[in-house]
C-alpha cells in the first residue's frame, strides 16, 4: 500500500514539470511573430515578403 502511495505522489510531483517540458517545444507562429519587412498571408498561414511599391 505504502509503495502505491509513494508512486502516486512522485507522479503528482512530476505532473507539472512534464507538462511544462511538452508546451514548451510548441511555438505557435502569428502575425506578430514576423519579422520586419514581412507580413501575416491569412491564406497560406505564413509571414511573407511585404510588397514594396
Amino acid at each position: 500500500m505504502k509503495t502505491k502511495i509513494t508512486t502516486a505522489v512522485i507522479a503528482l510531483m512530476l505532473l507539472p514539470s512534464m507538462s511544462m517540458a511538452y508546451c514548451s517545444g510548441h511555438k505557435e507562429i502569428t502575425a506578430s511573430s514576423c519579422k520586419e519587412g514581412t507580413s501575416w498571408d491569412q491564406a497560406k498561414g505564413e509571414c511573407v515578403l511585404a510588397p514594396t511599391t
